[in-house]
């Protein structure tokens, strides 16, 4: 790795910049007298529990749009101030939440929730099945990411029955009911995603943009109540969050692996398996398309094969882990690994740069003019890789993955953009994206012809008419069990797929860890494997939470 550094590296000294903005955003745990005292220092204890049942987290980002449902809140995490109709246990198993029962018809047009008769928002108001009525019908007309297209009608045929009706087969509708919050018809107005009212296990007290929200535990909770009343979540980056831990001012801290290494008294390093994975995004189309809405689309490098494929083969995905995450996460060959619906057969060999260069010269590809960058009809094998400015995981593997295909005559150049940057440049540029979700139906969004240029969707432009009809066929099965060989095979059939040996529209690289810092003697509880990093999802077990007895 000749030409610069790419490990986690020299980032101590920010940290003390981190800590002045820390106390500079009004932090609670400074402002509210919650910072530790000496008595808690010098038993060891970092975190700002002064009264037990009270906590100051530092776990993700703030949700641009607020904490409303119906357009998007909780996709990927617990919705928190609301409740949905089923969840995923630990083992990602289906449990009631709201519901008490559900049955699907034969022909998988009809589904049928029964609702506890226990429940109330946390106004007084009692949920019925009209509130499930309205949140669905409101989802389904927001425009959001929450898809319901294939939703003909809900109705609520008493205060306690909600029956839906498809207008085909659907697998993944179950995933709908697992993650698509309830809201209350009689308090849901224009400011509902800046004020919410829900069922779940906390309400909203208070939120100041760009610094903090607080909430306390909901009275009217139905379900298994937390040990803790209040909560703070900071909005703090990286190096504030993990400043933030060294001065003891939180409780818990989501860090990346470049801290993981250097040790914080009184606090404990908690590493959680995920599916929240990185990968480049790769333009399918050869420059001069446009997408959608009008942005230039397409690229003469990447829409070539060969090309795409060379980046997969020549990748030192296991480096990457030990390199940039620490070791903290595992290699990542597709959006779905270690789900039921990722097909094995797709993983393959990498850090093969023969193969590489086997794979490039087939394509066409060549170093005519000995300059280290093979081209092809005059074009030279050379392309920007653009990332989110300001995260520095994706920074770190970006650098690393241009420093791993040099070698084999593909020059990346990399780019961090802003976000509005970034949407605006990817449908002709390659882009460094982070997905991974507990529902098959992102493996849909991602590849599907069907979303090209959606929000973030597809927008390399891909598109195989096969790749469809598996992925068609999987939504169309009755059950999640049904529908698991069509995704597989969407994946790869044998001689297509949207795999690295079939389109790869995709290099996927790793599967990150998620790393927390938390003080000594909270105990977290068995934590699912973590979707993508949005939505908060350690929150998920918030009630099996708790302080081991020598810290209560």
């Amino acid at each position: 790795m000749g030409r610069f550094s790419w490990r986690w590296g020299k980032r101590k000294g920010r940290t003390g910049l981190g800590i002045l903005l820390v106390c500079s955003i009004g932090l609670s745990g400074c402002a509210q007298g919650t910072a530790p005292t000496a008595s808690s220092a010098e038993n060891g204890q970092s975190g700002t529990a002064l009264t037990k049942d009270e906590l100051v987290l530092a776990v993700g980002t703030e949700p641009e749009g607020g904490f409303d449902p119906t357009t998007g809140w909780g996709q990927y995490g617990s919705p928190l101030f609301q409740s949905t109709l089923l969840k995923r246990d630990a083992k990602l198993q289906l449990v009631n939440d709201l519901a008490t029962t559900y049955s699907v018809s034969e022909d998988g047009l009809t589904w049928t929730v029964t609702l506890r008769d226990d429940v109330k928002f946390s106004d007084g108001e009692p949920l019925t099945a009209e509130d499930v009525k309205f949140t669905f019908e409101t989802a389904a007309k927001s425009g959001s990411v929450i898809d319901l297209t294939n939703m003909a009608d809900v109705q609520a045929s008493d205060n306690r029955t909600v029956v839906f009706t498809l207008k085909s087969p659907q697998s993944t509708f179950i995933s709908l009911l697992t993650t698509l919050g309830i809201v209350p018809e009689h308090a849901y107005g224009a400011d509902y995603a800046e004020h919410p009212v829900g069922s779940g296990p906390y309400k909203l007290v208070q939120w100041d943009k760009g610094q903090q929200v607080i909430v306390e535990a909901n009275e009217e909770y139905y379900g298994n109540k937390s040990a803790f009343h209040k909560l703070t979540f900071l909005y703090l980056d990286e190096d504030a969050a993990y400043a933030a831990a060294q001065a003891g001012t939180v409780d818990i801290a989501a860090i990346p692996a470049a801290f993981s290494k250097q040790q914080v008294n009184g606090m404990t390093l908690e590493a959680v398996k995920t599916v929240d994975n990185r990968g480049i995004m790769f333009p399918m189309q050869p420059a001069g398309a446009k997408s959608g809405d009008g942005l230039p689309a397409g690229n003469d490098v990447t829409s070539d094969l060969a090309i795409r494929q060379a980046v997969n083969v020549v990748i030192d995905r296991k480096a990457l882990v030990e390199g940039v995450l620490e070791g903290y996460g595992r290699p990542a060959y597709s959006v779905s690994d270690d789900l039921p619906w990722s097909n094995a057969e797709a993983v393959f060999t990498d850090a093969n740069l023969e193969e590489a260069k086997r794979i490039l010269a087939a394509g066409g590809w060549a170093d005519a003019d000995g300059d280290g960058i093979v081209e092809k009809n005059g074009v030279k094998a050379e392309f920007n890789l653009l990332y989110f400015a300001g995260d520095l995981t994706r920074q770190s593997l970006a650098l690393a993955a241009a420093d791993m295909v040099a070698p084999a005559g593909i020059k990346i150049n990399v780019e961090g953009k802003s976000r509005e940057e970034t949407k605006k440049m990817a449908y002709s540029n390659a882009v460094l994206f982070g997905w991974g979700s507990h529902d098959p139906l992102e493996t849909y969004n991602l590849y599907s012809s069907t979303h090209k240029g959606e929000g973030y969707y597809n927008v390399g432009l891909y598109s195989n008419p096969v790749v469809d009809s598996w992925m068609d066929k999987a939504l169309q099965a009755t059950s999640e069990e049904e529908a698991l060989p069509f995704w597989q095979k969407a994946e790869w059939d044998g001689t297509t797929g949207f795999s690295y040996q079939g389109d790869a529209p995709w290099a996927w690289l790793v599967n990150i860890d998620h790393l927390y810092l938390v003080t000594n003697g909270l105990n977290i509880g068995e934590q699912q494997i973590h979707p993508h990093g949005h939505g908060w999802p350690v929150t998920t077990n918030l009630e099996e939470w708790s302080w081991d007895n020598s810290t209560k």
